[in-house]
């Protein structure tokens, strides 16, 4: 009889700890959702990118990072470059009449900045990260820095 009860002990011990675990396990879960801001602009993919790329014409890209992100990962061929601090008081330079795409790394500040401009009224159909998009087989534009001029030496 004393070897059943231990047994249940240390059966009850195991459903009560499991029980603390899926309790702790569920509040990390819900601390992580929490933590993550929802944006409203819609994160696109690599082809949605490229069916407005081909309609240069109706869209403006707005790229959010720093240059030297830029110049170390790539882009678009043709952006507006204003970092993400700078964009509300470059507002002026932002056409209204266009499809709006901005542009980060892995999209995250590109959605941010992708809902501050729908509030102001402009027409954002998107955010990407740029290395999302190379991820998924799109080509990257990358500038290379040209070396400094060398001054001629003279005798």
């Amino acid at each position: 009889m004393a070897k059943i009860n231990k047994a249940w002990i240390v059966a009850a011990a195991v459903l009560v700890a499991a029980g603390g675990y899926a309790k702790a396990q569920q509040k990390t879960a819900t601390t992580a959702a929490a933590a993550t801001p929802a944006y409203k602009t819609v994160k696109l993919d690599r082809k949605q990118i490229d069916a407005l790329l081909a309609k240069p014409g109706e869209l403006t890209i707005i790229d959010v990072r720093r240059p030297d992100e830029l110049t170390r990962i790539g882009g678009f061929p043709v952006y507006l470059s204003i970092q993400n601090d700078d964009v509300e008081k470059n507002l002026a330079f932002i056409p209204k009449d266009r499809k709006i795409v901005t542009v980060s790394n892995h999209a995250g500040r590109a959605l941010k900045i992708g809902d501050l401009l729908s509030s102001k009224g402009y027409n954002v159909v998107g955010a990407i990260g740029v290395q999302n998009y190379e991820e998924e087989g799109g080509k990257l534009t990358r500038i290379e820095p040209k070396a400094p001029a060398t001054a001629a030496v003279t005798k």
